[in-house]
């Protein structure tokens, strides 16, 4: 008997070896990076902290996803070998990212390598089905290989945008790491079901030193690997469904990174910059520098709206009518009230964007002053 004839009890078990392995780790390499200098210093406007902050979390993120793979997942199937593989390829290119700061473009190209060895180990979309409807059409090779690049970069840059205030983009993550678990185990994709809990487990863990005030960052190499991982995760598991909602699940239960894709996109087509620039012009950004909620109110909002989306997406996979109903009404009202909050665009400079985050910092619970001040970033170099 293998761990993979008992889903469920091992994808319990990987999620609290993996959360135990990123809280000792964390601290660790907290130290390190400090030591190295590996720190991420607000050097210019577009950085919403004041104090230098560690960039190095992703790294313990990957090792308790890795090693609790590698002890939990048996045997190794070639979609598991693909995580592992293009997940250290992922990992090793926003890592060189954090320490020297690369090209756009070339970043790109390492995700784009890092897919295209998930693509090696039969990880695509090979067909796709119309929402609510019996008809299914299947892919030609060549498209579904260019679908499952665009379809897993996206997912992987959306994650990075959204890693701009503290524990936003983490638990945003260990939310849809769950959903996904629920989702795949209940479709007997016994192996994406375990790897994503285990993934749960691990941003879970991390949280207890992102959260606002952090003391640690994940930096591009965690944010790009959480990406990468839920990204080929929908892919293995979600969309290789023939079911009627095979397209809408993960669209649900990455509704909230998907949204400020969306937006920051049409911003800045509007402006006329390119939409991988940074700049102070997500959603989260307009949470706190234009609706004035704190940065914990806001993290939370974001949260609570995510857990709704979830909710409603894990509904429909089980097919539970009267859950559906309640879950559809309230992530309406949720998705109303965000966009009602949302519509408040703003334009201001830089200086006076600092200034009101500032305020608001000095209103944080636990706040000591400037020294303590918002060490979010907004971590969005495409």
């Amino acid at each position: 008997m293998t761990h993979l004839d008992r889903p469920v009890q091992t994808a319990v078990l990987g999620f609290l070896l993996a959360a135990v392995i990123v809280y000792l780790l964390t601290p660790v390499v907290t130290r390190i990076a400090h030591r190295a200098g590996v720190v991420d210093t607000p050097s210019d406007d577009r950085r919403m902290h004041l104090l230098a902050t560690p960039l190095l979390g992703g790294l313990a993120i990957f090792f308790g996803l890795v090693i609790s793979t590698l002890v939990l997942v048996r045997p190794l199937d070639r979609a598991t070998q693909g995580i592992l593989v293009g997940g250290t390829i992922i990992t090793l290119v926003g890592l060189i990212d954090d320490l020297f700061e690369i090209r756009p473009l070339l970043k790109f190209a390492g995700q784009l390598v890092a897919i295209g060895v998930a693509i090696a180990f039969d990880m695509r979309v090979t067909h796709m089905s119309l929402p609510f409807t019996s008809h299914i059409y299947w892919l030609p090779g060549w498209v579904s290989v260019i679908f499952t690049l665009l379809w897993v970069a996206a997912i992987i840059n959306m994650v990075n945008f959204i890693d701009g205030l503290d524990g936003l983009a983490a638990g945003i993550c260990a939310i849809s790491a769950l959903t996904f678990s629920v989702i795949a185990l209940s479709m007997a994709r016994s192996s994406m079901g375990i790897v994503a809990a285990i993934l749960g487990g691990s941003t879970f863990a991390f949280l207890r030193f992102n959260f606002y005030p952090a003391s640690i960052f994940m930096g591009d190499a965690g944010s790009m690997l959480l990406g990468f991982i839920l990204g080929v995760i929908s892919v293995q598991s979600v969309m290789k469904s023939t079911a009627t909602v095979a397209l809408v699940l993960p669209l649900l239960v990455l509704g909230v990174p998907f949204v400020d894709l969306f937006m920051i996109v049409w911003r800045r087509w509007r402006k006329g910059v390119p939409f991988y620039t940074s700049g102070q012009d997500h959603m989260h950004h307009d949470l706190v520098l234009v609706v004035g909620f704190s940065q914990r109110k806001s993290v939370l909002l974001l949260y609570g709206w995510c857990l709704m989306l979830n909710g409603l997406a894990i509904a429909m996979r089980l097919n539970s009518v009267p859950a559906i109903a309640v879950l559809a009404v309230g992530a309406v009202v949720a998705t109303a009230y965000m966009a009602q909050l949302l519509s408040k665009y703003r334009s201001i400079s830089p200086g006076l964007d600092h200034e009101r985050c500032d305020q608001r910092s000095a209103d944080e619970p636990g706040a000591a002053g400037p020294a303590e001040d918002d060490r979010s970033r907004d971590d969005d170099r495409a």
